[in-house]
């Protein structure tokens, strides 16, 4: 049998990716972690680090584990509380309050999905909800902030930064499209190759922000030198002026969940962007609780995207 200790223990090794790290986290030594982490491979029969005289890797057996066991000790966390509700009639002491940024397009199509999952019901967590921009929300989560996750997205290599002290963990990607005015003729899911859009309208990031500048040079090197007709932030405007005829647009593939009328949907081989959602985790808060909440979530946007595919 596994001991779920040693679960926990390997948890948090991975996540702060050092035994010395987790000892202090856990109050063990780091003896003492090393040596769980040698017991739980001859129980698991798989390496789960390869180790140096300075550092330790996860291997892809421990990062599977270590997604698993969350799960197996939020299980046993519920299972003690469910225990302790029946001897004490006090009520629910194992709930969670959860402090949630989060971004526009995923607060709209993806959290409420997730919310009506069975599963969502079982994670015993309190939900407290701030819709925003990842800017904005990144500073929730700065010391003494409102915030304890931050869900955000990074275009390319853009400059969004975010306190050290958090774990980022990747979510899914979120996949830009070209949509063009039905109006222009353009059969639907057709190819097109990206210098054919040249000189035609288009609805653009506003200048200077880090998703137009990402998306500026990925258009100057498909030799992509769009018109631009419109400055909008917003992408379901952007897609409403799309479909009036206005312009082409680029768009992530959570907005055209609610695409209008109007508007065609291109195949642009070069045009290769997406938005990458990541989950910023105060260190503190990240309980098993959590974790699955964060995997559920990710779990919510991947069917997403299959069922857009299908």
């Amino acid at each position: 049998m596994i001991n779920p200790v040693h679960l926990r223990t390997l948890v948090e090794v991975t996540r702060l990716g050092s035994f010395a790290a987790a000892a202090a986290r856990l109050g063990y030594t780091a003896s003492a972690v090393s040596q769980q982490m040698s017991a739980l491979e001859r129980d698991a029969g798989v390496e789960l680090f390869t180790r140096s005289a300075r550092s330790i890797h996860p291997t892809e057996a421990a990062l599977v584990m270590t997604r698993h066991a969350a799960k197996v000790l939020t299980d046993i966390e519920a299972l003690m509380a469910a225990a302790s509700r029946a001897g004490n009639t006090a009520g629910d002491t194992s709930r969670q309050e959860l402090r949630l940024g989060i971004f526009p397009s995923l607060a709209t199509y993806v959290l409420p999905r997730m919310l009506a999952n069975p599963a969502w019901k079982k994670l015993g967590i309190d939900l407290r909800v701030s819709v925003a921009e990842p800017a904005q929300t990144i500073q929730g989560l700065r010391t003494g902030g409102e915030l304890d996750v931050a869900l955000v997205y990074q275009v390319g290599q853009s400059g969004l930064a975010w306190p050290h002290t958090v774990n980022r963990q990747w979510i899914g990607d979120d996949d830009f499209r070209v949509v063009l005015p039905a109006a222009w003729g353009i059969g639907t899911e057709s190819k097109v190759a990206a210098d054919h859009l040249s000189d035609m309208p288009w609805i653009v990031h506003h200048p200077g922000t880090s998703d137009a500048t990402v998306i500026e040079r990925l258009f100057a090197s498909c030799n992509l030198h769009p018109r631009v007709v419109a400055y909008s932030d917003d992408f379901h405007a952007s897609l409403e002026m799309a479909a009036a005829g206005l312009g082409a647009a680029l768009v992530p593939e959570l907005a055209l969940l609610n695409r209008p009328a109007g508007v065609v949907v291109l195949d642009v081989p070069e045009i290769r962007l997406a938005r990458n959602v990541f989950a910023l985790l105060i260190n503190e808060k990240q309980t098993a609780q959590v974790q699955l909440f964060v995997e559920l979530l990710a779990d919510t946007l991947h069917k997403l995207g299959t069922a857009r595919q299908a």
